[in-house]
């Protein structure tokens, strides 16, 4: 005999409510729903614009693709940083191994990793930077340098 209160039947009887309470609420209905257009008054709060609203808040001017490559610059310093300290856990490890090949095994292994994960942070920094480079000329006004 199986126990009544089994996983099947108990994942049954919360789909059987589940279901009997969407289909309560659609025999319920639910009539004029609209949102609601709001204009630049109601998401300022009354006479302040945009900038006004920005100061006060405390939000910054700079442009969205300088601030998205410096993120970008600051979490692959720190990913560096990571692997650089991989690498001389790595070679503590070898120096402290007192020549037990496992242990120069796995400081080896250390330090291959890092570097491998060194490669790894270089290469998306100078990927990241060709692509953010590549959207600033893309997205520069180029009418304005041409003209002059």
């Amino acid at each position: 005999m199986t126990n009544i209160l089994s996983k099947k039947h108990v994942g049954y009887f919360l789909g059987a409510i589940m279901a009997l309470s969407f289909g309560a609420i659609a025999l319920m209905g639910v009539h004029n729903v609209s949102a609601q257009a709001l204009t630049a008054d109601d998401l300022f709060g009354g006479s302040t614009t945009g900038s006004e609203f920005s100061a006060t808040a405390g939000l910054g001017d700079a442009n969205l693709v300088d601030t998205i490559a410096q993120i970008i610059r600051i979490a692959l310093g720190f990913l560096g940083v990571i692997a650089v300290v991989i690498i001389l856990l790595g070679g503590f490890k070898w120096m402290t191994s007192g020549g037990a090949d496992t242990k120069v095994l796995e400081a080896k292994k250390l330090i291959f990793s890092g570097i491998i994960g060194l490669v790894i942070v270089i290469s998306a920094y100078a990927i990241a930077s060709f692509v953010i480079d590549s959207i600033i000329t893309a997205t520069s006004d180029s009418s304005s340098s041409s003209s002059s």
